[in-house]
């Protein structure tokens, strides 16, 4: 490999912003004919290297050279002249415009737009590389896969032979995810030298030749898939070693604490959001909620904590001595109250949890105060609580007395779901705990669940990661647009079946 020329070779590569290092001399190589997988935690430096190979951003320092001829990309325009695509994690697509329509917007070609040619050259290259879509389709009647699909053809219709692609499996089922390692392997036959960033490692192993490794901005290995491990991977990403395994224990005792009947939910411009759901979470288990982004997870759990306005059905608490206490009407503080939290780690951390200009300790006391005491009564306490959450689950920060607000991402989910676990629940709802967590926090985050679990807690998990879910759960209900498909045990199912039934309703509840 080393007597070609390389597709792309990028030397000294170094980009800041600000104060923050995001690549520090970073130095690449990607062939023809191979698929690389760019490896690192969040943070680490992945998209932003990539991100100056598209045209998005310029390097600070460094060269980039496109089959040994030094170029400068200053815009997305000069990396498609040089053909050069990206698939970024969220689609740019007109939802009003078809699929055809979408891929030649903003070419400019001589004469008039021939939508007819244009039409009979999508369909041409769906057919060299294995793409399912139909081009005259509507943009806004496609699924997340469909998109995707759109997306992709549309860098390809320019030509582009060097193709990058940024976490292109996040909210894709498994059925969906093999179809595109079946396309990326064609147009790695063909001679595409393609780049994919991601974090699942199992992808990894099974798709790419070649791993590049970043930790801290930094290249810090690059090697063959096929000579490494799963292991090697995640220790070279974090630094260190880290144990990967989730220690699932059996239910001791399990017992019902929340039952959901017939749950209907809408939004209130009439769109249904839940139909007819019914489940029990159980006391000393885990209920993993499996389903394609938007699928009704988010509803599900506020209509448990009383955030969320319920059209029909009921949803019932039972305590440890059997009294049953319908949920529905309730106001949320009340069902807190009960030891019902809900610990959802949306999109905007501060929109929904922790308020950004208080520190920490202040966090902590929105929980504690509302437990009867005076605001002003007893800060030690909730200083305890943020000492131990800061200690147990790592979290950068100078000091308690920080703003939430200046805290990273990941630092500042920690302090979120450190909150909801130390307040000693009886259910404990949980979003997306280790979106944008580095492997390690995920870890110490399940095996708090674990902890959860075992101290007679009935978690419910919704989780984006199958294997993960598969791990960690002990039932796995699947939503699909709204519906329950199922409910699965997750011991004895697969990512296969639950892949299914996230995307057709149907099936029996099978223990």
């Amino acid at each position: 490999m080393e007597n070609r020329t390389p597709a792309v070779s990028m030397r000294g590569i170094t980009k800041t912003f600000g104060s923050v290092v995001a690549n520090e001399d970073v130095s690449l190589d990607i062939y023809r004919g191979e698929i690389v997988a760019l490896l690192g935690e969040n943070g680490s430096g992945k998209t932003t290297l990539m991100n100056m190979l598209s045209g998005i951003y310029y390097p600070d320092e460094g060269q980039i050279f496109i089959d040994g001829k030094e170029v400068v990309i200053r815009s997305p325009k000069d990396a498609y002249r040089l053909g050069i695509g990206m698939i970024h994690q969220h689609f740019k697509l007109v939802g009003v415009m078809t699929a055809a329509e979408n891929i030649v917007l903003g070419l400019k070609e001589p004469g008039r737009l021939d939508l007819k040619a244009a039409t009979a050259r999508i369909r041409s290259i769906c057919d060299q590389y294995g793409f399912v879509l139909d081009p005259e389709q509507k943009i806004y009647d496609m699924s997340v896969s469909q998109k995707q699909t759109v997306e992709i053809i549309k860098v390809l219709y320019r030509s582009a032979d060097i193709l990058i692609l940024d976490e292109p499996t996040a909210v894709l089922t498994p059925q969906e995810t093999e179809k595109l390692f079946a396309v990326l392997r064609n147009m790695k036959k063909d001679g595409k030298a393609i780049v994919i960033i991601t974090h699942k490692l199992n992808e990894v192993k099974e798709l790419s030749d070649r791993v590049v490794i970043l930790r801290h901005g930094k290249a810090v290995d690059d090697v063959r898939t096929a000579e490494t491990t799963t292991q090697q991977m995640t220790d070279l990403m974090v630094g260190h070693a880290v144990t990967l395994n989730i220690n699932r224990s059996e239910p001791v005792n399990p017992k019902p604490r929340i039952g959901v009947e017939h749950l209907t939910v809408r939004t209130e411009d009439g769109i249904l959001k839940l139909d007819d759901v019914s489940f029990e979470a159980r006391s000393g288990e885990i209920l993993g909620i499996a389903g394609i982004s938007g699928s009704g997870q988010k509803e599900l759990l506020e209509s448990i904590a009383g955030l969320q306005r319920v059209e029909s059905g009921s949803i019932c608490y039972y305590s440890d001595h059997g009294e049953e206490k319908s949920l529905i009407g309730m106001n949320p503080l009340d069902i807190q109250q009960m030891g019902i939290m809900l610990s959802f780690v949306p999109e905007d951390r501060l929109g929904m949890g922790l308020v950004g200009n208080m520190d920490l300790v202040d966090n902590m006391m929105l929980r504690s105060y509302r437990r009867g005491h005076s605001l002003f009564t007893d800060r030690r306490s909730p200083h305890r609580l943020a000492e131990k959450v800061v200690d147990e689950l790592d979290v950068l920060t100078p000091g308690l007395t920080t703003p939430v607000r200046r805290l990273s991402g990941g630092n500042v989910q920690k302090v979120l779901v450190g909150r909801e676990i130390a307040s000693a629940p009886t259910v404990l709802l949980t979003a997306y705990a280790v979106r944008g967590l580095d492997i390690n926090s995920s870890y110490t985050i399940y095996d708090l669940l674990n902890q959860q679990k075992e101290s007679g807690v009935a978690v419910v998990y919704v989780g984006e990661d199958l294997d993960v879910l598969l791990q960690l759960a002990d039932r796995i209900l699947v939503l699909c647009d709204g519906k329950m498909s199922g409910i699965l045990d997750a011991r004895k199912t697969n990512k296969n079946e639950v892949g299914l039934m996230m995307t057709q309703i149907g099936g029996e509840e099978r223990e």
